[in-house]
């Protein structure tokens, strides 16, 4: 059975919408700092119903719901390090369980446990300007030890995204390099088409395109609207296989913690970025299952 880096060398692989946006859709208060994390110890259930609920779309890969989870966040709640590292693996089992639950198998679905970048667990919206005033080597301590229990968990691929800044993609490169694991590393960009720290976007694939068992590169929560441009950069920088998987095109108000402005159907760009480069295409925030099945039935 064909691995997902050997999938996205041969056609379009469609990938999955936004976890906390269809949790939220189903009636879950994400408003805590752990968003999704808390479901995963809470509710269980929700988070594989949704997941399913993607696989019936049409997306073949499913990305965990470990996004926010954190060493410390989850220690505000009474969690230790070892029953956080517990809840790491079971955000892959859950997906996992998802996809056999649609009758569907390795090889042809694909489960990714989600990396989520330094900000994220921060929950203060810093991972859209990566402005946390951290070394590399302080970002490598940090990430070492949940990607060494997600590295464990028995995923597919792990699902770098959502990384603003050079220095947090040379700190998680660095250690995927020294764990040895197939993974794709996406990064968000801003509407300039450079990272969220005003930093290179083709300097950033150039770091990633270094690891030993890339995947892809890709882009993610993002605004759909420069994602065509990008998808240029990043293919005149890499070879490695492209994903994109943007936001629905509202804004993000991290102060007021809601989302503002008016979406747009990721369908009717779907095909353009397939013909731009891009082989693995879904959606993120506000992305739910009925516009991946539009986005699967646009790229047949």
């Amino acid at each position: 059975m064909p691995t997902l880096a050997e999938a996205l060398t041969r056609g379009i692989v469609v990938l999955d919408g936004g976890l906390g946006t269809l949790l939220e859709a189903h009636g879950h208060d994400l408003s805590s700092h752990l968003w999704t994390a808390r479901l995963l110890r809470d509710d269980p259930g929700a988070v594989r119903r949704a997941h399913e609920a993607y696989f019936a779309a049409g997306a073949r890969v499913a990305i965990s719901g470990s996004y926010q989870v954190s060493y410390e966040g989850l220690a505000a709640v009474g969690l230790d390090r070892s029953e956080v590292d517990a809840l790491l693996s079971r955000s892959v089992e859950i997906a996992r369980e998802a996809r056999a639950a649609a009758g569907l198998e390795s090889g042809e679905a694909w489960v990714a446990a989600s990396v989520g970048p330094y900000g994220a667990a921060r929950a203060d919206g810093s991972e859209y300007t990566g402005g946390y005033g951290m070394t590399v080597a302080e970002l490598r301590a940090w990430h070492r030890p949940r990607l060494a229990a997600l590295a464990a968990a028995g995923a597919d691929v792990l699902a770098v995204e959502t990384i603003p800044s050079l220095a947090e993609v040379e700190a998680i490169s660095a250690e995927l390099a020294d764990l040895d694991v197939p993974a794709w590393v996406s990064v968000t960009i801003g509407d300039d088409g450079m990272l969220r720290t005003g930093e290179s976007l083709a300097e950033a694939a150039g770091i990633a395109a270094s690891l030993p068992r890339l995947v892809a590169v890709g882009l993610n929560c993002c605004d759909p609207r420069g994602v065509a441009d990008a998808l240029g950069v990043l293919g005149a920088a890499t070879d490695a296989p492209l994903l994109v998987y943007p936001n629905s095109g509202e804004a993000w108000r991290a102060d007021e913690r809601r989302w503002s402005g008016a979406g747009r159907s990721l369908a009717d760009d779907a095909t353009a970025w397939r013909d731009a480069g891009a082989s693995g295409i879904g959606g993120c925030c506000r992305v739910g299952p009925e516009e991946i099945r539009a986005i699967a039935n646009a790229l047949g």
